[in-house]
């Protein structure tokens, strides 16, 4: 695993709600632990060699841009109808790649396992599926703005 393997790792623990990760790759093994002071996070390269560092209490922060200003007041605001909540947190696409059209849009009518959007998450890119036929209303989300576990995402009529 690569630094910046970690630093991403460590952004998506900080946005999550989770308390405790470990995560052990080969010989390499990270812990982190929220919410209390004095922890320590230990990162082992080798069966034998402990690196150890003092950590600060960790507390939930955002970063605020317009994008995600106005996504999260969607969210915020009570959403009418049926929604089609995100099954983790990551960052929004709605197209497979910047230059290629969206998976779905507005007034689009939707069949049952066929791709909504990509969520992506530590690297990894997870295609989010209908789960039911369906007709999009809304997209609550801008292309390339952040999502949290539960959070809707689109707003659908059952068809």
């Amino acid at each position: 695993m690569d630094f910046k393997d970690i630093k991403e790792l460590i952004r998506v623990f900080d946005k999550s709600e989770l308390n405790k990760l470990r995560v052990k790759e080969a010989e390499f093994e990270i812990s982190m632990q929220r919410g209390f002071e004095g922890g320590v996070t230990t990162v082992t390269t080798t069966p034998m060699a402990q690196v150890s560092t003092p950590v600060a209490q960790l507390t939930q922060t955002s970063v605020a841009t317009p994008a995600a200003n106005a996504s999260e007041e969607k969210s915020n605001n009570q959403v009418s109808g049926t929604t089609i909540n995100s099954p983790m947190v990551g960052t929004y696409y709605s197209a497979p790649s910047p230059d290629a059209p969206s998976f779905c849009g507005i007034g689009d009518t939707i069949r049952k396992g066929q791709v909504l959007c990509i969520l992506e998450a530590m690297k990894i890119m997870n295609e989010v599926e209908a789960e039911y036929d369906c007709k999009i209303v809304d997209i609550l989300v801008q292309n390339g703005a952040p999502v949290e576990y539960d959070m809707p995402i689109f707003v659908v009529e059952k068809i």
